[in-house]
């Protein structure tokens, strides 16, 4: 599928604080936990556990949060295909889209009990 102007826009103007307990809860499901949450968001933006926070509290878009984040140089590594985008070919127009999807392929790795040291690119 391609990614549309509409689509990046939308994406980007969703609450983070709105997704991060759908992020949980799906994890817990599988039987990890928050902190694995946390050090996987670490991993791939650089936020501590007190900055994830702040910008729930802050109600931050995804937007803000991208803008905030130092993504890791290894991000690149990411592949794979999440809600039938494939990553790498989501064009660089929307880097936005692409940083949500990398995201979202991370943590759909950590729900299905892929190890650790696999998920962070290590």
């Amino acid at each position: 599928m391609k990614v549309t102007a509409e689509k990046n826009e939308k994406v980007a103007n969703m609450i983070f604080a709105s997704i991060y307990p759908l992020y949980l809860n799906r994890l817990e499901k599988n039987g990890r936990t928050k902190e694995e949450l946390d050090q996987v968001i670490k991993w791939f933006t650089g936020f501590d556990q007190d900055a994830v926070q702040a910008l729930i509290d802050d109600k931050a878009t995804f937007r803000t949060f991208f803008q905030k984040a130092k993504i890791n140089p290894n991000a690149h590594l990411i592949k794979g295909v999440v809600c039938g985008y494939r990553i790498e070919e989501i064009v660089d127009e929307f880097e936005l889209y692409k940083q949500c999807r990398r995201m979202e392929k991370l943590i759909d790795e950590l729900a299905k009990g892929r190890k650790m040291e696999k998920i962070l690119r290590q």
